[in-house]
Protein backbone atom coordinates (compact mmCIF):
# COMPACT_ATOMS: atom_id res chain seq x y z
CA UNK A 1 0.00 0.00 0.00
CA UNK A 2 1.57 3.26 -1.06
CA UNK A 3 0.48 6.81 -0.23
CA UNK A 4 -1.13 7.38 -3.62
CA UNK A 5 -3.35 4.34 -3.05
CA UNK A 6 -4.35 5.70 0.35
CA UNK A 7 -5.35 9.12 -0.99
CA UNK A 8 -7.26 7.72 -3.97
CA UNK A 9 -9.18 5.41 -1.65
CA UNK A 10 -10.09 8.18 0.76
CA UNK A 11 -13.59 9.63 0.42
CA UNK A 12 -14.44 7.11 -2.31
CA UNK A 13 -18.10 6.16 -2.37
CA UNK A 14 -21.02 5.29 -4.61
CA UNK A 15 -22.29 8.59 -6.04
CA UNK A 16 -25.88 7.54 -5.40
CA UNK A 17 -25.13 7.68 -1.67
CA UNK A 18 -24.15 11.35 -1.69
CA UNK A 19 -26.49 13.91 -0.14
CA UNK A 20 -27.03 17.36 -1.60
CA UNK A 21 -25.46 20.38 0.04
CA UNK A 22 -28.53 21.55 1.95
CA UNK A 23 -29.28 18.07 3.26
CA UNK A 24 -25.71 17.78 4.51
CA UNK A 25 -25.98 21.21 6.11
CA UNK A 26 -29.09 20.26 8.09
CA UNK A 27 -27.69 16.88 9.11
CA UNK A 28 -24.48 18.59 10.26
CA UNK A 29 -26.44 21.05 12.40
CA UNK A 30 -28.27 18.18 14.08
CA UNK A 31 -25.02 16.32 14.67
CA UNK A 32 -23.25 19.28 16.18
CA UNK A 33 -26.06 20.89 18.17
CA UNK A 34 -28.48 18.05 18.86
CA UNK A 35 -32.24 17.86 18.36
CA UNK A 36 -34.02 21.06 17.34
CA UNK A 37 -37.24 22.08 15.58
CA UNK A 38 -37.36 23.01 11.91
CA UNK A 39 -37.70 26.72 12.71
CA UNK A 40 -34.33 26.68 14.50
CA UNK A 41 -32.75 24.77 11.63
CA UNK A 42 -34.02 27.38 9.18
CA UNK A 43 -32.60 30.20 11.27
CA UNK A 44 -29.19 28.57 11.77
CA UNK A 45 -28.74 27.44 8.17
CA UNK A 46 -30.20 30.51 6.47
CA UNK A 47 -32.57 28.32 4.45
CA UNK A 48 -36.25 29.14 4.05
CA UNK A 49 -38.76 27.41 6.28
CA UNK A 50 -40.32 25.77 3.23
CA UNK A 51 -36.97 24.41 2.02
CA UNK A 52 -36.17 23.02 5.46
CA UNK A 53 -39.60 21.40 5.68
CA UNK A 54 -39.14 19.66 2.33
CA UNK A 55 -35.67 18.44 3.25
CA UNK A 56 -36.78 17.16 6.65
CA UNK A 57 -39.56 15.12 5.06
CA UNK A 58 -37.02 13.53 2.72
CA UNK A 59 -34.52 12.82 5.51
CA UNK A 60 -37.23 11.20 7.59
CA UNK A 61 -38.35 9.12 4.62
CA UNK A 62 -34.74 8.01 4.13
CA UNK A 63 -34.59 6.94 7.78
CA UNK A 64 -31.87 9.44 8.69
CA UNK A 65 -33.88 11.54 11.17
CA UNK A 66 -36.69 11.02 13.63
CA UNK A 67 -39.15 13.28 15.38
CA UNK A 68 -39.17 13.82 19.12
CA UNK A 69 -42.11 14.60 21.38
CA UNK A 70 -43.80 17.97 20.73
CA UNK A 71 -42.69 20.77 23.04
CA UNK A 72 -45.42 23.20 24.04
CA UNK A 73 -44.57 26.88 24.44
CA UNK A 74 -46.53 29.73 25.88
CA UNK A 75 -47.99 30.72 22.53
CA UNK A 76 -48.49 29.07 19.15
CA UNK A 77 -48.54 25.43 18.24
CA UNK A 78 -46.05 22.97 19.81
CA UNK A 79 -42.63 22.67 18.17
CA UNK A 80 -41.40 19.22 17.17
CA UNK A 81 -37.68 18.60 17.69
CA UNK A 82 -35.88 16.72 14.94
CA UNK A 83 -32.93 14.46 15.77
CA UNK A 84 -30.61 12.13 13.94
CA UNK A 85 -31.77 8.53 13.83
CA UNK A 86 -28.91 6.51 15.41
CA UNK A 87 -29.60 3.61 13.03
CA UNK A 88 -29.97 5.86 10.00
CA UNK A 89 -26.43 5.02 8.86
CA UNK A 90 -23.75 2.75 10.28
CA UNK A 91 -20.08 2.38 9.45
CA UNK A 92 -17.14 0.12 10.21
CA UNK A 93 -13.96 1.53 11.69
CA UNK A 94 -10.62 -0.25 11.88
CA UNK A 95 -7.48 0.87 13.68
CA UNK A 96 -4.29 -0.79 12.52
CA UNK A 97 -1.67 -0.21 15.19
CA UNK A 98 1.87 -1.38 15.88
CA UNK A 99 0.74 -3.42 18.89
CA UNK A 100 -2.96 -4.04 18.26
CA UNK A 101 -5.83 -3.89 15.79
CA UNK A 102 -9.40 -2.82 16.56
CA UNK A 103 -12.62 -3.17 14.61
CA UNK A 104 -15.78 -1.32 15.62
CA UNK A 105 -19.22 -0.59 14.21
CA UNK A 106 -20.44 2.96 14.86
CA UNK A 107 -23.97 4.32 14.53
CA UNK A 108 -25.07 7.65 13.03
CA UNK A 109 -24.68 9.43 16.38
CA UNK A 110 -21.22 8.11 17.21
CA UNK A 111 -22.14 5.27 19.57
CA UNK A 112 -20.17 2.02 19.32
CA UNK A 113 -22.40 -0.99 18.60
CA UNK A 114 -19.64 -3.60 18.26
CA UNK A 115 -15.97 -3.78 19.20
CA UNK A 116 -13.28 -6.42 18.77
CA UNK A 117 -9.56 -6.21 19.59
CA UNK A 118 -6.45 -8.17 18.64
CA UNK A 119 -3.03 -7.68 20.23
CA UNK A 120 0.32 -8.79 18.81
CA UNK A 121 4.04 -8.06 18.96
CA UNK A 122 4.14 -6.84 15.36
CA UNK A 123 1.46 -6.38 12.68
CA UNK A 124 1.60 -9.12 10.03
CA UNK A 125 -0.80 -8.54 7.09
CA UNK A 126 -2.16 -12.10 6.96
CA UNK A 127 -2.97 -12.03 10.69
CA UNK A 128 -4.54 -8.59 10.55
CA UNK A 129 -6.83 -9.25 7.59
CA UNK A 130 -7.92 -12.64 8.91
CA UNK A 131 -8.90 -10.86 12.14
CA UNK A 132 -10.77 -8.15 10.23
CA UNK A 133 -12.69 -10.67 8.10
CA UNK A 134 -13.75 -12.73 11.13
CA UNK A 135 -14.63 -9.67 13.21
CA UNK A 136 -16.63 -8.10 10.38
CA UNK A 137 -18.67 -11.29 10.00
CA UNK A 138 -19.30 -11.37 13.75
CA UNK A 139 -20.27 -7.69 13.73
CA UNK A 140 -22.87 -8.19 11.00
CA UNK A 141 -24.31 -11.14 12.89
CA UNK A 142 -24.49 -9.15 16.13
CA UNK A 143 -26.16 -6.01 14.72
CA UNK A 144 -28.56 -8.07 12.58
CA UNK A 145 -29.40 -8.05 8.86
CA UNK A 146 -31.65 -4.95 8.98
CA UNK A 147 -28.97 -2.79 10.58
CA UNK A 148 -26.27 -4.31 8.37
CA UNK A 149 -28.10 -2.92 5.34
CA UNK A 150 -27.34 0.55 6.72
CA UNK A 151 -23.57 0.06 6.66
CA UNK A 152 -22.16 2.74 4.35
CA UNK A 153 -18.40 2.19 4.40
CA UNK A 154 -15.29 0.63 5.89
CA UNK A 155 -12.86 3.17 7.40
CA UNK A 156 -9.26 2.21 8.12
CA UNK A 157 -6.85 4.25 10.25
CA UNK A 158 -3.26 3.16 9.66
CA UNK A 159 0.21 4.65 10.24
CA UNK A 160 1.81 6.38 7.29
CA UNK A 161 4.24 3.93 5.65
CA UNK A 162 3.81 1.36 8.41
CA UNK A 163 6.42 -0.91 6.80
CA UNK A 164 9.13 1.53 7.92
CA UNK A 165 8.28 0.96 11.60
CA UNK A 166 9.44 -2.59 12.20
CA UNK A 167 10.75 -4.29 15.32
CA UNK A 168 12.84 -2.04 17.58
CA UNK A 169 15.54 -4.69 17.87
CA UNK A 170 16.01 -4.75 14.09
CA UNK A 171 14.65 -8.28 13.73
CA UNK A 172 11.70 -7.34 11.51
CA UNK A 173 9.90 -10.33 9.92
CA UNK A 174 9.89 -10.37 6.12
CA UNK A 175 6.08 -10.70 6.16
CA UNK A 176 5.83 -7.31 7.87
CA UNK A 177 7.63 -5.58 5.02
CA UNK A 178 4.93 -6.78 2.60
CA UNK A 179 2.72 -3.90 3.81
CA UNK A 180 4.59 -1.74 1.29
CA UNK A 181 3.09 -3.47 -1.75
CA UNK A 182 -0.29 -4.33 -0.28
CA UNK A 183 -3.63 -2.75 -1.32
CA UNK A 184 -6.09 -2.29 1.53
CA UNK A 185 -8.97 -2.02 -0.95
CA UNK A 186 -8.16 -5.38 -2.52
CA UNK A 187 -7.73 -7.13 0.83
CA UNK A 188 -10.96 -5.73 2.31
CA UNK A 189 -12.83 -6.55 -0.92
CA UNK A 190 -12.22 -10.23 -0.15
CA UNK A 191 -14.86 -10.10 2.59
CA UNK A 192 -17.04 -7.02 1.91
CA UNK A 193 -18.13 -4.81 -0.96
CA UNK A 194 -18.32 -1.71 1.25
CA UNK A 195 -16.28 1.26 -0.04
CA UNK A 196 -12.95 1.67 1.75
CA UNK A 197 -11.82 4.97 3.29
CA UNK A 198 -8.18 5.42 4.33
CA UNK A 199 -6.89 7.81 7.00
CA UNK A 200 -3.62 8.39 8.79
CA UNK A 201 -4.08 6.89 12.26
CA UNK A 202 -3.30 10.05 14.25
CA UNK A 203 -5.42 12.18 11.92
CA UNK A 204 -8.23 9.71 12.50
CA UNK A 205 -7.90 10.14 16.26
CA UNK A 206 -8.01 13.90 15.71
CA UNK A 207 -11.32 13.51 13.86
CA UNK A 208 -12.77 11.61 16.82
CA UNK A 209 -11.66 14.28 19.30
CA UNK A 210 -12.98 17.05 17.06
CA UNK A 211 -16.40 15.48 16.65
CA UNK A 212 -17.01 13.84 20.01
CA UNK A 213 -14.47 15.28 22.45
CA UNK A 214 -12.81 18.55 23.44
CA UNK A 215 -12.45 19.70 19.84
CA UNK A 216 -15.77 21.53 19.95
CA UNK A 217 -14.28 23.94 22.51
CA UNK A 218 -11.69 25.40 20.12
CA UNK A 219 -11.53 26.80 16.61
CA UNK A 220 -7.83 26.11 15.84
CA UNK A 221 -5.65 23.61 17.67
CA UNK A 222 -2.78 21.17 17.35
CA UNK A 223 -3.52 17.61 18.42
CA UNK A 224 -1.06 15.08 19.84
CA UNK A 225 -1.93 11.39 20.18
CA UNK A 226 0.50 9.35 22.29
CA UNK A 227 0.72 5.64 21.57
CA UNK A 228 3.51 3.22 20.59
CA UNK A 229 4.63 6.12 18.39
CA UNK A 230 3.37 9.66 18.94
CA UNK A 231 1.40 11.30 16.13
CA UNK A 232 -0.75 14.33 15.58
CA UNK A 233 -3.35 16.29 13.69
CA UNK A 234 -4.39 19.85 12.87
CA UNK A 235 -7.76 21.58 13.20
CA UNK A 236 -8.38 24.94 11.51
CA UNK A 237 -11.68 26.79 11.69
CA UNK A 238 -13.24 23.78 13.46
CA UNK A 239 -12.33 21.49 10.56
CA UNK A 240 -9.70 18.75 10.55
CA UNK A 241 -7.04 19.69 8.01
CA UNK A 242 -5.54 16.56 6.47
CA UNK A 243 -3.36 18.17 3.82
CA UNK A 244 -3.22 17.43 0.09
CA UNK A 245 -1.47 14.12 0.76
CA UNK A 246 -3.27 13.17 3.97
CA UNK A 247 -0.29 13.61 6.30
CA UNK A 248 -0.78 17.06 7.87
CA UNK A 249 0.07 17.32 11.55
CA UNK A 250 2.79 14.68 11.41
CA UNK A 251 4.53 16.03 14.50
CA UNK A 252 6.50 12.86 15.29
CA UNK A 253 9.64 13.86 13.28
CA UNK A 254 9.92 17.29 14.98
CA UNK A 255 13.35 17.81 16.53
CA UNK A 256 13.35 18.26 20.30
CA UNK A 257 16.04 18.31 22.95
CA UNK A 258 16.08 15.59 25.59
CA UNK A 259 17.19 16.08 29.19
CA UNK A 260 20.79 15.31 28.23
CA UNK A 261 20.80 18.17 25.75
CA UNK A 262 20.76 15.91 22.71
CA UNK A 263 18.49 16.71 19.76
CA UNK A 264 16.25 13.85 18.70
CA UNK A 265 12.94 13.33 16.96
CA UNK A 266 9.85 13.72 19.12
CA UNK A 267 8.85 10.11 18.45
CA UNK A 268 12.10 8.89 20.06
CA UNK A 269 11.37 10.72 23.32
CA UNK A 270 7.59 11.02 23.77
CA UNK A 271 6.36 7.67 22.41
CA UNK A 272 5.29 4.68 24.49
CA UNK A 273 7.93 2.55 22.77
CA UNK A 274 10.46 4.49 24.88
CA UNK A 275 8.67 3.24 28.00
CA UNK A 276 8.58 -0.26 26.51
CA UNK A 277 12.37 -0.19 26.07
CA UNK A 278 12.85 1.00 29.67
CA UNK A 279 10.70 -1.84 30.98
CA UNK A 280 12.51 -4.41 28.86
CA UNK A 281 15.87 -3.21 30.20
CA UNK A 282 14.50 -3.58 33.73
CA UNK A 283 13.49 -7.17 32.97
CA UNK A 284 9.76 -6.38 32.95
CA UNK A 285 7.17 -7.44 30.39
CA UNK A 286 6.23 -4.37 28.32
CA UNK A 287 3.24 -6.27 26.88
CA UNK A 288 1.46 -5.57 30.16
CA UNK A 289 1.17 -1.94 29.03
CA UNK A 290 -1.41 -2.96 26.43
CA UNK A 291 -3.41 -5.45 28.44
CA UNK A 292 -7.03 -4.26 28.75
CA UNK A 293 -8.17 -2.60 30.91
CA UNK A 294 -4.88 -0.71 31.11
CA UNK A 295 -3.21 -0.40 34.49
CA UNK A 296 0.36 0.89 34.63
CA UNK A 297 0.56 1.28 38.42
CA UNK A 298 2.96 -1.65 38.79
CA UNK A 299 5.51 0.24 36.67
CA UNK A 300 5.41 3.52 38.59
CA UNK A 301 9.15 4.20 38.60
CA UNK A 302 9.51 3.78 34.83
CA UNK A 303 6.20 5.54 34.09
CA UNK A 304 7.12 8.60 36.17
CA UNK A 305 10.47 8.94 34.43
CA UNK A 306 8.84 8.52 31.01
CA UNK A 307 6.17 11.15 31.75
CA UNK A 308 8.84 13.67 32.73
CA UNK A 309 10.82 13.17 29.53
CA UNK A 310 7.76 12.98 27.27
CA UNK A 311 6.22 16.14 28.74
CA UNK A 312 9.44 18.08 28.23
CA UNK A 313 9.56 17.01 24.58
CA UNK A 314 5.86 17.66 23.90
CA UNK A 315 6.15 21.15 25.42
CA UNK A 316 8.91 21.93 22.92
CA UNK A 317 6.84 20.49 20.07
CA UNK A 318 3.88 22.65 21.11
CA UNK A 319 5.90 25.83 20.68
CA UNK A 320 7.37 24.63 17.38
CA UNK A 321 3.86 23.99 16.05
CA UNK A 322 2.71 27.44 17.18
CA UNK A 323 5.61 29.02 15.29
CA UNK A 324 3.94 27.85 12.07
CA UNK A 325 0.25 28.30 12.91
CA UNK A 326 -1.22 30.47 15.67
CA UNK A 327 -2.97 27.65 17.52
CA UNK A 328 -5.15 28.76 20.42
CA UNK A 329 -4.82 25.35 22.05
CA UNK A 330 -3.06 22.01 22.07
CA UNK A 331 -5.06 18.87 22.86
CA UNK A 332 -3.20 15.81 24.15
CA UNK A 333 -4.73 12.34 24.14
CA UNK A 334 -3.42 8.83 23.72
CA UNK A 335 -3.76 5.09 24.15
CA UNK A 336 -2.91 5.51 27.83
CA UNK A 337 -4.65 4.84 31.14
CA UNK A 338 -6.68 7.90 32.10
CA UNK A 339 -4.57 8.64 35.16
CA UNK A 340 -1.35 8.53 33.09
CA UNK A 341 -2.84 10.79 30.43
CA UNK A 342 -3.90 13.28 33.10
CA UNK A 343 -0.42 13.29 34.66
CA UNK A 344 1.21 13.76 31.24
CA UNK A 345 -1.03 16.72 30.37
CA UNK A 346 -0.41 18.34 33.75
CA UNK A 347 3.33 17.90 33.28
CA UNK A 348 3.18 19.59 29.86
CA UNK A 349 1.26 22.50 31.41
CA UNK A 350 3.97 22.90 34.02
CA UNK A 351 6.86 22.73 31.53
CA UNK A 352 5.37 24.86 28.74
CA UNK A 353 6.00 28.25 30.46
CA UNK A 354 9.69 27.35 30.69
CA UNK A 355 10.00 27.16 26.90
CA UNK A 356 11.34 30.15 24.94
CA UNK A 357 8.17 31.82 23.69
CA UNK A 358 9.61 35.05 22.32
CA UNK A 359 7.53 36.07 19.30
CA UNK A 360 4.92 33.41 20.06
CA UNK A 361 1.59 33.18 21.88
CA UNK A 362 1.54 30.29 24.36
CA UNK A 363 -1.42 27.96 23.66
CA UNK A 364 -3.82 26.51 26.17
CA UNK A 365 -3.07 22.85 26.94
CA UNK A 366 -6.20 20.68 27.09
CA UNK A 367 -6.65 17.01 27.90
CA UNK A 368 -8.36 14.84 25.30
CA UNK A 369 -11.23 12.60 26.37
CA UNK A 370 -11.61 9.86 23.75
CA UNK A 371 -8.60 7.69 24.61
CA UNK A 372 -7.50 4.46 23.01
CA UNK A 373 -10.62 4.04 20.87
CA UNK A 374 -10.06 7.38 19.11
CA UNK A 375 -8.37 5.98 15.99
CA UNK A 376 -11.01 3.33 15.28
CA UNK A 377 -13.80 5.80 16.06
CA UNK A 378 -12.28 8.37 13.73
CA UNK A 379 -11.94 5.75 11.01
CA UNK A 380 -15.64 4.91 11.36
CA UNK A 381 -16.50 8.61 11.14
CA UNK A 382 -14.90 8.96 7.71
CA UNK A 383 -17.49 7.02 5.64
CA UNK A 384 -20.41 8.70 7.40
CA UNK A 385 -19.05 12.23 7.20
CA UNK A 386 -17.97 11.85 3.61
CA UNK A 387 -21.48 10.87 2.57
CA UNK A 388 -23.83 12.66 4.94
CA UNK A 389 -22.24 15.69 6.61
CA UNK A 390 -20.31 18.79 5.62
CA UNK A 391 -16.56 18.17 5.69
CA UNK A 392 -15.25 21.60 4.75
CA UNK A 393 -11.46 21.64 4.68
CA UNK A 394 -9.00 24.39 3.78
CA UNK A 395 -7.16 23.72 0.55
Amino acid sequence: MNKTDQISAARRTDQSGLRNVNERLILSQLQRHGAMPGSDLARQTGLSAQTVSVILRKLKSDGLTRQGKPVRGKVGKPSVPIALNPLGALSVGCKLGRRSCDLIVMDFCGATLFKRNLTYDIAIPQTVFAFLADSYADARAQIGPKAAERLCGFGIAAPFEIWKWGASDGNTPEDFLSWKDLSFEEEVARFTDLPVFMLNDATSACWAEQLYGRGRDFSDYAYFFVSTFIGGGIVLNQSVYEGSRGNAGSFAPLRVGNRAGQTRQLLDVASVHVLEDALAKAGKDYRELWRQPQDWSRFEAEVSDWIDGAAHAIAQACMSACAVIDFEAVIIDGALPQDVRHRLVEAVRVKLPDEDSRGLLVPEVAEGVIGGEARALGAACDPIYSQFFTTTQLV
